[in-house]
């Protein structure tokens, strides 16, 4: 066999081991995302499920359900994109970080330190929220029309 016909044979050889890896992280991907989701879904099903039978919703119970919409929309636009919006992310972290203010607002009926502390880190999400947003209008790595739309 002449050094050429080898060359060839390896380069399929390469061609088609890509092509299956690539198969199989793909899949791999996707089977992720919908289970990812389907917890999502499922956890703010059983959320509100609860929220029926106690008859009422409170604030908290509310914002929980803001952070289930935020985690599935940001698997939804994973999902369409491949590109992790990491902003949705600190969305999370700020709606989480409001309800636990609430819940401690409401259980001690008076000012603390934990006020200022959960406070302030909502205040650091806020700007690194500014910071990302900036970065991204200044330096857009590729724009998509889902991009446009954040």
């Amino acid at each position: 066999m002449s050094l050429q016909k080898i060359k060839t044979v390896d380069q399929t050889i390469k061609n088609l081991a890509d092509i299956l890896g690539n198969l199989l992280v793909d899949g791999f991907h996707y089977l992720a995302l919908f289970i990812i989701g389907g917890a999502i879904v499922w956890s703010a099903m059983f959320a509100f499920i609860g929220m029926v039978a106690n008859g009422r919703a409170s604030i908290e119970d509310i914002l929980l359900l803001f952070i289930y919409l935020e985690l599935g929309a940001m698997v939804g636009i994973y999902f369409k994109t491949t590109h992790m919006p990491i902003r949705f992310l600190v969305y999370v972290a700020v709606t989480a970080l409001t309800r636990m203010l609430l819940g401690d607002i409401q259980a001690n009926h008076e000012p603390g330190y934990g006020i200022l502390l959960i406070s302030g880190a909502i205040l650091l999400l806020a700007l690194a929220t500014l910071v990302f947003r900036f970065g991204s209008s200044r330096f857009p790595s590729s724009v998509t029309s889902v991009d446009r739309a954040l």
